[in-house]
């Protein structure tokens, strides 16, 4: 899930963050620094890279063990904003122990009133601050289990969320006798349900319906018996067993649909439209319908047949989001494992209800955003729409716990979209602004180092104190530290490590141990410990240059050849590394000559003297000079010149105007 909120405030730290760090790349006049390690570049030589892990897809699950799988049936009033559904859930008993009870979560009712968790939350800077000018809620009228007599089980008169009787979200069922392990039950449902003005992805504005988290949806069973289940919380998502999907929504003739699977019947009588959506190895559906959508459709070579639905005056909105699905679902394919769905809905919300926008569900992803955003040079519109196809991998695919650890899908998400933006649109991947390129790394740079001592980026989304923290420690940081061993260790093998995440725990549930595990084995146990670090321990780092000298050197150099000429000078340079995010660094010795020396200094102690030899004196020394390590918290301190200490700001009057630009932004 991505919001125009984090884009806008993203830019802003970004902008403000290359101001005050101007000074670390602007060592031009010091002599061009020695290439870099080999690593793969962004754009064609990233899209290489990524077509031999195809051979891979081979070997990936091909479809999920069905948990728990829905028929339903959904009639919508969109003048009332009313839905009543029925149904079956199958429900299979897949772990260790017998069940006596289910959960079910009924998160319609966050929007009941003033008193639920959802509302009462006192958490800020995020989405889902509207004020609600009609409340909705979900009422079941029948819960009865097949195999146990037909009994209706739902409990009596008004049944509340465990530990907290003002909130109707998360409801315990008690059953006549357990379900054995391996043993599935069949639950005929009927419920009522009315939907919320527009707010946190779901309800009505106009005509205009999204209708998500609108049915009885069973928790998430855990394999030793515990039930994975939580009320309605305004920064917690979702998570659930996969099943087969069966659905008919039932809407007036003239209604658009878009959801969840592909559509295999549809048939129009008494002025309503009646239409079937079916599919398998997912965990959620939703779906949004409209009388005024305009619609447009696209093929990739793989056969995925893309839709889009949106509203009129967003054609060009709409045709840049079915070139960037195809273009997304080709690199994230090729990285994360094939795309397994026949179909890719996007739906594009009209003006007022860009609330419905910026989230994801299993084959629907929903966007937002308008020509404005790219008349003014934000690539909103591209990067909401990578950020929410992502998620068909991480959040749809990889079935992570959302509650428990946002960062593997919100994170990982992002780090990917990131991948994508700059490998697409290169240096200017975040925006074009008055002639200056802002790379997507450099926004979500700023937001990561903003929230880096907060708190730390494993941790439930009921944890995190306001919408600020949220956005910095579940998506920027995560992704920014990956996208830091990428640049450290090689992007290749990141990318790897990821895709390795993703292929084998494909319609899974894992949690942190198995990306650390994926990292270990195709990086090494260094950069795992800085992955683990970095997410459990809230590591840091800054590196610093803190002094150098030289001097005559007075005689041969240590270990000179014979024939080889006597260095004239010899110098070192005291560097530091402050936090205990250790990462290998390169510290380029600059001579008065223009020669250029490179130190790799593996920075397992906190300081280091980096020798220099050479025929001129040293004038400068830069810790880091390709800015690979991206959570260097101070980029102040990483240069130093002899005549003028820390390097200034004022550096940026000698440069071109691209190499100034680059350098205020700090561009990736």
């Amino acid at each position: 899930m991505r919001t125009a909120l984090q884009a806008a405030v993203g830019l802003l730290l970004a902008l403000l963050a290359g101001r005050a760090g101007a000074s670390l790349f602007a060592a031009i006049e010091l002599g061009a620094p020695a290439p870099p390690p080999a690593r793969v570049d962004a754009g064609d030589a990233a899209s290489a890279a990524l077509m031999p892990a195809k051979a891979l897809d081979a070997e990936l699950a091909a479809h999920a063990d069905p948990v728990a799988s829905y028929t339903l049936r959904a009639r919508l009033d969109p003048a009332q904003h009313a839905l009543r559904g029925e149904g079956t859930l199958v429900f299979r008993n897949t772990s260790r122990a017998p069940q006596q009870e289910l959960f079910v979560h009924l998160y319609l009712n966050a929007f009941k009133n003033e008193r639920t968790v959802f509302l009462r939350s006192g958490v800020s800077g995020f989405r889902g601050g509207e004020i609600l000018y009609d409340f909705g809620h979900i009422q079941v009228t029948r819960f009865a289990v097949r195999e146990m007599g037909g009994e209706d089980v739902w409990p009596e008169g008004k049944p509340t969320t465990p530990g907290d009787p003002e909130d109707e979200t998360d409801i315990r069922v008690a059953l006549p006798r357990p379900v054995a392990p391996g043993d599935t039950i069949t639950i005929e449902l009927a419920w009522e349900a009315h939907l919320p003005s527009l707010a946190l992805r779901t309800g009505h504005h106009g005509s205009f319906h999204m209708v998500g988290q609108w049915f009885p949806k069973i928790a998430r069973l855990e394999p030793d018996g515990t039930w994975a289940h939580f009320p309605f919380h305004r920064l917690s998502e979702f998570y659930a067993d996969f099943g087969a999907y069966d659905v008919t929504v039932d809407v007036p003739d003239g209604f658009e649909v878009g959801a969840t699977g592909r559509l295999v019947q549809e048939e129009r009588r008494d002025g309503r439209a009646v239409r079937r959506f079916v599919q398998e190895d997912v965990h959620d559906f939703a779906f949004a319908a409209w009388d005024h959508f305009r619609e447009t459709r696209a093929t990739t070579e793989d056969g995925v047949a893309i839709r889009c639905l949106f509203p009129a005056g967003s054609e060009r909105e709409a045709a840049l989001e079915i070139d960037l699905v195809r273009f997304g679902l080709a690199r994230f394919g090729a990285a994360f494992g094939r795309y397994p769905y026949g179909t890719l809905t996007i739906v594009h919300p009209p003006e007022g209800a860009e609330e419905a926008g910026g989230m994801e569900y299993p084959t629907l992803i929903t966007t937002g955003g308008s020509w404005l955003w790219q008349a003014a040079g934000m690539r909103y519109v591209e990067a909401v729409t990578l950020h929410e196809l992502a998620h068909q991998w991480f959040y749809g695919l990889v079935a992570t716990n959302e509650h428990r650890h946002p960062f593997l899908d919100e994170g990982l998400t992002t780090y990917a979209e990131a991948d994508a933006l700059r490998a697409r649109y290169g240096p200017s991947s975040a925006a074009r602004l008055l002639g200056l390129e802002i790379g997507i790394h450099t926004q979500y740079r700023a937001m990561a180092i903003a929230s880096g001592h907060d708190g730390a980026v494993a941790q439930p989304a009921p944890e995190f104190v306001d919408g600020a923290d949220y956005a910095g420690l579940a998506y920027a940081r995560p992704a920014v530290l990956l996208e830091t061993l990428a640049r450290v260790y090689g992007e290749d093998l990141v990318r790897r490590a990821v895709g390795r995440y993703a292929r084998e725990h494909r319609f899974r549930h894992p949690g942190p141990e198995a990306l650390i595990e994926a990292m270990r084995r195709e990086v090494g146990e260094e950069a795992a410990e800085a992955l683990r670090a970095g997410i459990f321990e809230r590591a840091w780092v800054d590196y610093a240059v803190a002094s150098f000298h030289a001097w005559p050197a007075g005689g041969p150099a240590p270990g000179r050849a014979a024939g080889e000429e006597a260095a004239a000078y010899r110098g070192q340079a005291l560097v530091r590394r402050r936090g205990p995010l250790a990462l290998p660094v390169d510290v380029a010795l600059h001579g008065a000559d223009g020669s250029v020396q490179r130190a790799r200094w593996p920075a397992r102690e906190g300081a280091a003297s980096i020798p220099y030899t050479g025929a001129s004196p040293l004038v400068a020394v830069v810790i880091d000079p390709e800015h690979r390590v991206l959570l260097d918290e101070d980029l102040t301190n990483n240069a130093r010149r002899q005549d003028r200490g820390v390097l200034a700001p004022g550096v940026l009057a000698r440069a071109s105007l691209a190499a100034g630009a680059a350098l205020t932004l700090l561009g990736p």
